[in-house]
């Protein structure tokens, strides 16, 4: 039996691939990398610019990002004093480069006042040269924060894109995942979303959790659909070590568990399709009455992204780099305090992450290709590496063999079996030395 055919036996729910390598495979860099040298040989025409605010009003059970809660009055002014050295330095390091994405997240970036998200966006104009009314632009909200005033301050600042955690609009259904939220708040923060006109409104549910039935899910998805929304990801529950739920898991064993996701799944994603939503992933859908997609190319397999804050990260070709992670309030804290100590030069250089060799840089654009519905284009793949994807991968040839991908003269893509697993075919994808760094990473 093959490695791909034992994984297939068990949960279809290893773990979310959304970037390669992952973050748990990160480490100090000794000593840390010059910026200007990271930065030299890349491509700086068509750069993701990425600002993290590690800021929320609560800290829902199931997530693990790199976020605190009521961090008082003074941090939020103290952590942005942080970020503009950071962006100064960073700048100055990176030499000609322009953009064509921003994106803020978190965290929760609306839990900054207005004042405060002026300066985040006046950071994102006056240092990197963003103009946000010809780069698309998105940035995350919860309902709690979406208030009209800072909804404003976004769209006035350029932003076509608002992303908002909403997760289910059953309050039982989110009592459960640890996130004390109304179904009428959340409706209100919509109802806001739509006055104020943002083109594109993304609504992001989780499915799996305690207490939910398909029905249940499906009468979630009912409701958000009432909004029109141009994006969905629909997300299955993870519990992952020190988060609330992590600390106090109440979920169905394991086997009934898999079962309520898959079925889940199935028919959100059914009844979207049914909707005219077209399916770009495994967690994301857009409508046919979105925006299409102009302004300048940015292609994720290949471009670049430059991360400030703590918490972000980078990306180039052979270095991904960041502030170190944790999920433990202590942890992310200690973190925080060391990132809004430093002075502008201890920004000068990347200290912690990892390095891609050529099969790494292999990998991440065969995952990234993959799991998209539109799949992998092997000329594409050529180009870029000059070698064949089945040569490098010859695993590759057992997805045809399960009914989870059709190999074409010019492609790879996944069926809707395939898409299904993709939270199997992400980790069955990683290199051997990176998942062993992944089981040796010492959480805090």
């Amino acid at each position: 039996m093959t490695e791909l055919a034992q994984l297939l036996r068990g949960t279809p729910y290893l773990a979310y691939a959304y970037s390669y390598p992952h973050k748990q495979a990160y480490r100090p860099l000794d000593p840390p990398v010059p910026l200007r040298d990271v930065w030299q040989a890349e491509r700086r025409d068509a750069l993701f610019l990425y600002l993290h605010v590690p800021f929320c009003e609560m800290r829902c059970g199931f997530c693990n990002l790199f976020t605190t809660v009521d961090p008082g009055r003074s941090m939020p002014s103290q952590y942005l004093d942080a970020l503009d050295r950071q962006a100064r330095q960073v700048r100055a390091a990176l030499g000609p480069a322009s953009f064509a994405r921003l994106a803020i997240g978190g965290g929760t970036p609306t839990f900054l006042d207005p004042t405060d998200l002026h300066r985040l966006f006046d950071i994102a104009e006056q240092i990197y040269d963003v103009d946000p009314g010809r780069i698309p632009v998105s940035v995350e909200t919860s309902p709690a924060t979406a208030t009209l005033d800072r909804l404003r301050v976004l769209r006035q600042r350029g932003v076509d894109r608002i992303s908002i955690g909403v997760q289910s609009f059953s309050d039982d259904e989110v009592k459960a995942i640890g996130r004390p939220q109304q179904a009428k708040d959340v409706a209100q923060a919509l109802d806001q979303i739509r006055a104020v006109g943002f083109p594109t409104l993304n609504i992001d549910l989780i499915y799996g959790g305690g207490g939910q039935t398909v029905a249940s899910w499906i009468a979630t998805l009912e409701a958000a659909l009432r909004f029109a929304p141009e994006e969905l990801y629909l997300y299955p529950l993870y519990v992952r070590p020190l988060t609330g739920l992590g600390r106090h898991n109440t979920t169905d064993p394991a086997d009934e568990w898999d079962e309520l996701r898959l079925a889940c799944y199935r028919a959100g994603r059914d009844l979207l399709l049914d909707a005219g939503y077209t399916q770009i992933s495994m967690r994301m859908f857009r409508a046919p009455h979105a925006p299409s997609e102009d302004g300048p190319v940015y292609c994720c397999q290949e471009d670049g992204m430059v991360g400030l804050g703590c918490g972000a990260r980078s990306y180039t070709r052979a270095l991904h780099y960041s502030s170190e992670y944790a999920v433990g309030a202590t942890g992310v804290r200690a973190i925080l305090k060391e990132y809004m100590a430093r002075p502008a030069a201890a920004f000068d250089g990347a200290d912690y992450g990892t390095w891609l060799d050529l099969e790494d840089q292999r990998r991440r654009y065969l995952i990234q290709s993959l799991l998209q519905a539109p799949g992998l284009s092997l000329a594409d793949y050529r180009a870029r590496f000059s070698t064949e994807v089945l040569i490098d991968f010859p695993e590759l040839n057992e997805l045809p063999e399960h009914g989870l991908a059709k190999l074409s003269e010019t492609e790879l893509r996944l069926t809707a079996a395939g898409l299904e697993r993709s939270d199997t075919l992400g980790p069955w994808l990683y290199a051997a030395q990176v998942s062993e760094r992944m089981k040796e990473f010492e959480l805090r």
